[in-house]
């Protein structure tokens, strides 16, 4: 019997996803459950470019709007969450495309997470302090002793996941890579589809530029002074437009530059999204044309799915 089928629709901000979710949702029979970690707060519309309500009232949208700013949000939750809405949907034999951006949120629900919460303050401060008087080598050479698999993984520099790693070891008897293999992700009840929208940087950045003018159109303004009023989660916090308009809102320089801020700060997002996603090889990229419509995306998407299984 084959597996029930769940499609991720990732890639960079203003790409076009949005749009080509749309038409593959309704040629597919799917709801979009979103894969952004700004666009689940509430209030945060404009600046976190969430789907026009007209384009909410075609298709059923999962995990748009539904917490508070002032409340943390993080992958754990997400994961819980998508898990539930996945069951419900195959359920009701609805195909789950996901939709979104946020490669970390792509990654934990696909791969598994890592649950080991299990702390020791006192050790790590004293490791810590091993890493200041003698550099973080030092501590990656006991790694290597205790966890090897771990050590070919970090970075002899990378002091925070060196530390765990041991931190996890001392409080587990047993090594965090041991730990990590426990993970149980989506493959083995599932068949996963990931493709990645993709085009021309030069042309992305044109996008990414219209798309905050198109913002600034809608009343981004408005909307983030309504924001800030609020004592926002740290996670809200950091979504880009926010931190550039507080600015602005507090007169530190002009709307000209605020706007100059969240161009750039977006394309340095896109980049690093790119860079994200680069490194999963299951990903399957499709390439965006200039002139390439939505429609005509959708349907080189849907040729790939119907290729693959046939």
């Amino acid at each position: 019997m084959p597996k029930p089928l769940i499609v991720f629709l990732v890639g960079p901000t203003a790409v076009g996803k949005s749009s080509v979710a749309l038409i593959i949702a309704k040629k597919l029979n799917a709801e979009i459950i979103s894969c952004d970690s700004m666009q689940v707060y509430k209030g945060l519309d404009i600046l976190s470019a969430k789907p026009k309500k007209t384009d909410l009232k075609k298709i059923p949208h999962h995990l748009l709007g539904v917490v508070s700013p002032t409340l943390e949000y993080d992958v754990l939750t997400f994961r819980k969450t998508a898990l539930k809405k996945i069951t419900a949907l195959i359920k009701r034999k609805k195909l789950p495309l996901f939709v979104g951006g946020t490669g970390l949120y792509m990654s934990v629900l696909i791969d598994g997470i890592f649950e080991v919460s299990a702390q020791d303050e006192d050790f790590r401060n004293k490791l810590y302090k091993v890493a200041e008087k003698k550099g973080s080598p030092a501590l990656y050479e006991r790694l290597k002793q205790v966890d090897p698999d771990a050590a070919l993984k970090i970075h002899p520099n990378d002091a925070r996941r060196i530390i765990r790693a041991l931190e996890v070891f001392k409080l587990t008897g047993k090594p965090i890579s041991w730990w990590q293999k426990q993970r149980k992700g989506l493959g083995d009840k599932y068949e996963i589809r990931i493709f990645c929208l993709d085009m021309e940087r030069a042309k992305l950045y044109q996008r990414i530029q219209e798309r905050v003018e198109r913002m600034f159109k809608q009343a981004a303004v408005a909307e983030a002074k309504k924001l800030l009023k609020k004592k926002l989660s740290k996670t809200a916090a950091m979504a880009i437009g926010l931190r550039e308009l507080d600015g602005y809102l507090r007169g530190d320089y002009d709307l000209v530059r605020a706007k100059e801020m969240i161009k750039h700060n977006s394309c340095l997002y896109a980049k690093r999204q790119l860079t994200w996603f680069r490194k999963d090889k299951r990903i399957e990229w499709v390439e965006i044309l200039l002139d390439d419509k939505p429609s005509q995306i959708a349907n080189q998407i849907i040729h790939l799915l119907k290729w693959k299984k046939s």
